[in-house]
């Protein structure tokens, strides 16, 4: 695992030393020196500690591979594209922690073949925010619903599926339900 320890203690302007003295429990400026140029394993629970003398999140010590943002060529608006007023740059999808996908196999509602959709996975306490979403229910056996949330009431959820005629299906609150958050499509 590549980290940024030493980068992060450098811009803090901390001795290895001091890392040590901070970490719980205390360790030598030897035992910090090692996990910062990789000569000695950093395990989770290394980087935990480490992140929490540095205050910062363990995140901020993972070197993560290159993500690439996209420059802003042009901005489309009622008048056609324009060229943008200063540099902008749009980031490259990447998930959020805990979301998942559902694939897109064949055209349904507006969602089309080879769209990925996206969802943040809710816990029963949050599905009032998927209101109105489009939401992917679990079902048993592995199954799954994905349609309309349109309403909930007494523990129940109420799903519109997508597609003509489809019928509105009642669930008792599932353990979970995936509302969807981002569509990547392919042009």
């Amino acid at each position: 695992m590549i980290t940024q320890i030493r980068d992060v203690r450098r811009a803090k302007g901390l001795t290895l030393a001091e890392v040590g003295a901070r970490c719980t429990p205390p360790t030598t400026a030897q035992t910090i020196g090692r996990l910062e140029t990789g000569t000695r394993t950093v395990s989770v629970d290394w980087l935990n500690r480490i992140a929490a003398a540095l205050e910062v999140s363990a995140a901020d010590l993972v070197a993560l591979p290159e993500r690439v943002d996209l420059p802003v060529a042009a901005i489309l608006g009622g008048e056609g594209a324009s060229a943008p007023k200063y540099a902008q740059l749009v980031p490259a999808p990447a998930p959020a922690s805990g979301q998942i996908a559902v694939l897109v196999e064949a055209s349904l509602g507006e969602y089309r073949a080879g769209d990925e959709i996206w969802c943040d996975r809710l816990t029963p306490a949050d599905f009032a925010a998927a209101l109105n979403r489009d939401v992917l229910v679990p079902r048993p056996a592995g199954r799954y619903v994905f349609g309309r949330l349109i309403g909930r009431q007494d523990g129940r959820l109420q799903v519109l599926p997508l597609g003509a005629g489809a019928k509105q299906q009642i669930f008792e609150d599932p353990a979970w339900l995936g509302m969807a958050s981002q569509l990547v499509r392919r042009l």
